[in-house]
């Protein structure tokens, strides 16, 4: 009966030394930076909290039965007319500012991730067809990209949206119309390096099929700059849906969003109740820090000539 073992250790002056295997490399080199360390620790609490919001928060600030207008615009620790305790305030309209922001991470996150998937699935393939085809195609493709990059991001989903309409699926396809380009540009370029490399000319000389030159050599080579780059991209998305949001042009104010919740506390914050716009921005400000601080740590692990 076979059992599966570690791998032996290695012999150094005839002490074992185990071998380290490339995940235990990775979270080691990860762990190099206590600032990325803390970093992680601080999303991984974000995320759990966003997801835990429907358990952990006092009240659903968008269910119309569960907020009192005579509950508006408390200041942070000042008790209900039924009770309970506001450790954040409340805003304009009666809602926990706690709640308000837990559930407005919910859909920040949300928008961030899937318009990064989505958005990382069409660029990549786009990439790889412009780099592997070359020729007239791949210029017309780049000539695409280089004309979306020329535009400001903020102005493209600004045209979709006027012409999509506001909600949370118009919003991940104004910001996958804006991200695609980013992946594209970085997985050609990749690709067209590895393209170069003997182990894809021993692989074209042996007569593979040009799909699993592409998705078993070329695609796995492609995806440490992707990692680092949908990071990245995932914390400016978040930015951008706040600030469509924030311009009254995101999400229908009976959505949660960080944007409508700072927009909402902003015509207050002359009167002294900065509060409302306060812990929100708060909010949106650590969680877009976190994740480039992760991003640039998962940059200089994957990618070592970076390090500075």
């Amino acid at each position: 009966m076979s059992l599966a073992t570690s791998p032996a250790p290695a012999a150094i002056d005839g002490k074992a030394v185990p071998i380290e295997t490339p995940l235990a490399r990775f979270v080691s080199d990860f762990c190099e930076s206590r600032v990325a360390v803390a970093a992680l620790a601080v999303l991984v609490l974000i995320v759990a909290l966003a997801v835990l919001a429907p358990w952990i928060t006092p009240q659903n600030p968008y269910d119309l039965a569960q907020v009192d207008v005579l509950d508006s615009r408390l200041a942070p620790g000042e008790k209900s007319f039924k009770g309970p305790t506001h450790w954040l305030g409340t805003d304009g309209a009666g809602r926990d500012l706690f709640s308000a922001i837990l559930y407005g991470l919910r859909i920040s996150l949300s928008v961030g991730v899937m318009s990064g998937l989505i958005a990382m699935a069409l660029g990549t393939s786009v990439g790889l067809i412009a780099a592997y085809a070359g020729g007239r195609l791949d210029t017309l493709i780049m000539r695409l990209v280089d004309l979306q990059l020329s535009f400001p991001a903020i102005l493209i989903a600004l045209m979709l949206i006027a012409m999509l309409g506001k909600g949370v699926d118009k919003i991940i396809v104004a910001l996958v119309a804006v991200q695609w380009a980013y992946y594209a540009r970085t997985v050609r370029g990749t690709a067209l390096v590895e393209q170069r490399k003997e182990y894809v000319e021993a692989a074209v000389c042996l007569g593979l099929s040009n799909s699993r030159i592409v998705f078993r050599h070329i695609l796995p080579n492609c995806m440490p700059p992707l990692i680092v780059l949908a990071t990245v991209q995932a914390a400016y998305a978040i930015a951008l849906e706040a600030t469509l949001s924030f311009l009254g042009v995101g999400l229908p104010q009976t959505e949660p969003s960080l944007g409508l919740l700072i927009s909402n506390g902003f015509e207050y914050m002359l009167s002294g109740k900065y509060w409302i716009s306060f812990f929100p921005g708060i909010a949106l400000l650590v969680t877009i820090v976190a994740i480039n601080l992760v991003g640039d740590q998962l940059r200089d692990v994957l990618n070592p000539r970076l390090r500075r």
